[in-house]
């Protein structure tokens, strides 16, 4: 099927338009992530896909695309966390911390991120990777999956494990813009996982998240609407969530208050390099209390997301004891030199 046919059909307009059968979506995926369709209709279906807005198939069949050409092996039985690839600009990227954690608590965890794109054109999970010295460029698949080996954290570089990501990127550069693909790009699944962690911007999109998560098999999900469309929850108020299971998803709220957890979270001028020393303080059981907490809230739902304890509140003393004792610094810093191999790490200096 010819892009220009499919265009006539998402392209008439608010109320002219009409979703996709899942056969055109495949249809419209291939050509662009081939590259069969010319630059000027890519941007034009993305476009007009924004403005109708995206229907469950279309993502299926756009997630089913991409999984096709993606490097995709079950390395590990555990939890995706997937967050914005565009980013962070005001808030602390928790999900990061909280995986060694999970990984101390013998929860796999796979991360996946790219350079940063736009519409926020914040600092990427790759960002902070890169300030402790390891060059995510120059790591190739198998290194990756033998840290994640040695560490239960997997680091997926997207461009790298899905290449015709890389190819489009200029296109989305371009655009400016969300497209279908800041909603696909998170759910390519790289390790298989079992249970997953999304974050989303609006709650309008909370059924939508839902039922694809539901759609794609996913044993377990938590559809988060978290600060700056992150999967991480708040700390300073309470967290309206989606949880996903035996083929439902109903509505949660999470409240830290509950838990005793909650905190004010102080004003931050974040780099890259800030966000790996907040995380690392963390992560050696210190640093600043509302990120500390912040990441002891996050640990403790993912880990009875994952049916690793019994409720959120044995959650957060599993995962208290991990942060004070030094078990998922521990993790860490396994992770870390094992893809700094026999280079001397450039990042930090921390040290316990």
């Amino acid at each position: 099927m010819h892009m220009i046919n499919i265009l006539k059909e998402v392209a008439r307009g608010k109320r002219g338009a009409r979703d996709l059968t899942y056969i055109e979506a495949e249809a419209a995926a291939e050509s662009i992530l081939k590259q069969t369709a010319s630059p000027v209709q890519i941007g034009a279906f993305l476009i007009a896909e924004r403005i109708k807005l995206e229907s469950i198939e279309e993502l299926e069949a756009f997630v089913t695309v991409c999984r096709k050409y993606a490097h995709r092996e079950p390395v590990q039985q555990g939890l995706d966390c997937a967050g914005p690839y565009d980013g962070r600009i005001k808030s602390f990227a928790a999900t990061f911390p909280t995986s060694f954690v999970l990984a101390a608590a013998g929860l796999p965890v796979t991360l996946h991120s790219s350079a940063s794109l736009p519409p926020k054109w914040g600092i990427t999970l790759q960002d902070i990777i890169q300030e402790t010295g390891i060059e995510v460029g120059a790591l190739n698949k198998a290194e990756v999956i033998e840290s994640a080996g040695k560490s239960g954290v997997l680091f997926v570089d997207s461009e790298k494990w899905c290449p015709p990501l890389a190819d489009i990127r200029n296109l989305r550069e371009d655009i400016g813009m969300r497209t279908i693909f800041n909603t696909v790009e998170k759910l390519i699944d790289y390790s298989c996982s079992p249970y997953i962690v999304y974050g989303i911007y609006h709650n309008t999109v909370f059924d939508r998240i839902s039922r694809i998560i539901i759609k794609l098999g996913y044993r377990k999900g938590l559809v988060v609407q978290g600060a700056e469309g992150s999967e991480d929850l708040y700390i300073d108020r309470a967290n309206r969530v989606y949880t996903v299971s035996g083929g439902t998803a109903q509505l949660d709220i999470i409240d830290p208050e509950s838990l005793g957890l909650e905190t004010p979270v102080p004003e931050m001028d974040w780099t890259p390099r800030l966000q790996l020393l907040t995380a690392e303080a963390v992560l050696q059981g210190g640093g600043h209390i509302a990120f500390y907490n912040q990441v002891l809230l996050n640990a403790a739902v993912r880990l009875h997301l994952a049916e690793k304890v019994n409720s959120i509140e044995e959650g957060v003393y599993t995962c208290k004891h991990l942060l004070d004792n030094g078990e998922a610094w521990a993790v860490y810093q396994q992770w870390k030199h094992s893809l700094l191999g026999n280079k001397a790490p450039s990042g930090s200096g921390l040290s316990r």
